[in-house]
């Protein structure tokens, strides 16, 4: 269950990290998941390192930092698709 959650919440927040960062990102929606989750991780990273305990109701800190950490990663990583994703096409052609 776990995993379906973690598929979930990384869905959730890559697009929303796509929403927010200008522009157009030509990922597919596989990427946006895994950008997402990779962004959660970061976060929860962030929010440990910094000290953000779990509290008893909604853990804004938290989710305010996993949707920071897929803005990170999505601003980061679509460029980067979009590079690798051009020199297999000349490749080909």
């Amino acid at each position: 269950m776990s995993w379906l959650w973690a598929i979930l919440v990384g869905l959730v927040l890559g697009v929303l990290a796509r929403a927010i960062i200008p522009g157009k990102q030509d990922i597919p929606l596989w990427l946006t998941v895994i950008f997402g989750i990779l962004g959660s991780i970061l976060g929860n990273a962030v929010a440990g390192w910094i000290g953000v305990h779990n509290t008893r109701g909604v853990d804004w800190i938290r989710h305010v930092l996993q949707l920071a950490g897929a803005v990170v990663v999505v601003a980061l990583g679509a460029p980067l698709w979009a590079t690798i994703r051009g020199k297999r096409r000349r490749e080909r052609v």
